[in-house]
């Protein structure tokens, strides 16, 4: 009984955030998925089955999406601390808490945003993929269908599985017995049921058979951070007319300030849809034109989005877009989001972040010492496993947001908490292994 209180203690204060604010915490991007039930139509990088999901949880003022996103996340770590021996309520109730005190999982789990998925796919895909013997018929039908609908939300979560199926393909050979063909199968059926949702899902919605646009937009984006955009008009507004020529000397400095500010030059273009042949056209050609600078670029921007990992990039009180969807689609919600402490600027991430940087750090620098461990002992255990799992997820979020949208904290934030687990998880693997006092002395005395 002490165990189930101690879990359901923790799945509240895993929406802790939520319950303080008065209303779900919001970010900058919760209102373009949000509109996609009522728009009709596609828009840059905002996925139309996270839409279709918030759009169940409306009539709940999103709280059964809350709900959701902590039971879910009990449910994973549980599953996880199970196949490696470690199922005990008090011992997840624990773990979580930590996990509640020193990373962004709480406020992941509070927001309405696709962030909590990224971290909860990896573990998930690992489940399917490296412990299918350890789990039944109706949990591996429920691992395949959140692998599926976590990998639809974003395209980085689904970038991130496909880079880490392929990973498992290519290392098969030398994985055995701890990474199984038939389980690697479906984890990767489930990564490919994700592109078929998607799919499905945009064309229900806006009768557009189609991937979710954005991608050159945002490349373009973090080429012009970077320099490479100025460099190409430089050298080639001469010879090509391009509508982007004569604002060449006031590009802004950052991909956000081009993209998303009011008065931007990427508004008085035509935004995406005056903008994308454009943007698509210079960033492949910049590839092309400058490849050294690329790789260097590239490079710099997946180590910089490795150290970049604080919590609460964008939960904040300035969301005027996300603002406006509210009150124009869901009247009936707008005193109580405008209530919520988060449109008052009441909440301050620098104190938090003083405990959640360094640790997500620290994690990061252990996780690799896990693998030199496993390295050195020439022997893949399943710590081992979903160390390296982890690891390998790290990397290609850094790589695939880094050099494609920029780095960002809150690309970061969202998947670092997993190695935090990691850590917490060898600790309590190498204390259970330790002799015990008693065993100690029986030792010493035969």
């Amino acid at each position: 009984m002490s165990g189930f209180l101690a879990v359901a203690t923790v799945a509240v204060l895993l929406i802790a955030p939520a319950i303080w604010n008065g209303y779900p915490l919001l970010q900058y991007d919760t209102g373009g998925y949000l509109a996609r039930w009522y728009e009709g139509y596609l828009v840059p990088s905002r996925s139309t089955v996270y839409g279709l999901y918030l759009h169940f949880g409306e009539s709940s003022y999103f709280w059964l999406n809350l709900a959701f996103q902590s039971v879910v996340t009990l449910w994973v770590l549980h599953l996880t601390l199970r196949v490696l021996g470690l199922a005990r309520p008090l011992r997840l109730a624990g773990i979580t808490l930590i996990l509640i005190l020193t990373t962004a999982l709480p406020w992941l789990a509070s927001m309405l945003i696709t962030d909590i998925f990224a971290g909860l796919a990896v573990l998930t895909l690992f489940l399917l993929a490296a412990h299918g013997d350890r789990l039944s018929r109706a949990e591996k039908i429920a691992l395949f269908a959140f692998t599926a609908f976590a990998a639809a939300t974003h395209s980085a979560t689904f970038g991130v599985l496909f880079g880490l199926c392929v990973a498992g393909w290519v290392l098969l050979p030398w994985l055995r017995p701890r990474l199984t063909m038939g389980g690697l199968t479906q984890g990767t059926v489930a990564v490919a049921v994700s592109a078929i949702l998607l799919v499905a899902a945009n064309y229900a919605l806006s009768g557009q058979l189609a991937w979710t646009p954005g991608g050159p937009g945002v490349t373009f984006g973090r080429m012009m951070q970077d320099g490479i955009v100025a460099r190409y008009l430089n050298d080639h507004c001469d010879t090509i007319k391009l509508k982007l020529c004569p604002y060449r000397n006031q590009l802004p400095a950052t991909a956000d300030e081009f993209l998303w500010a009011n008065d931007s030059i990427f508004n008085k273009l035509g935004r995406f849809e005056g903008m994308d042949d454009e943007m698509g056209f210079i960033a492949a050609k910049s590839l092309t034109a400058y490849p050294l600078w690329q790789i260097e670029a590239a490079l710099m921007a997946t180590a910089t989005q490795l150290h970049m990992v604080g919590t609460g990039e964008g939960t904040n009180g300035w969301i005027p877009h996300t603002y406006g969807i509210i009150e124009r689609y869901l009247p009936t919600q707008t005193a109580a989001m405008r209530a919520a402490h988060q449109q008052h600027w009441d909440i301050n991430f620098t104190s938090i972040n003083w405990i959640h940087v360094p640790v997500a750090l620290l994690a990061m620098l252990l996780l690799v010492a896990l693998l030199g461990r496993a390295l050195w002992r020439r022997r893949l255990d399943n710590l081992g496993l979903l160390a390296a799992t982890v690891a390998l997820a790290l990397l290609g979020n850094a790589f695939l947001c880094g050099v494609i949208s920029g780095p960002h904290d809150r690309y970061g934030a969202r998947m670092v908490w997993i190695a935090v687990l990691v850590v917490l998880i060898a600790a309590e693997l190498f204390r259970s292994k330790r002799p015990h006092p008693t065993d100690q002395d029986h030792i010493a005395n035969p």
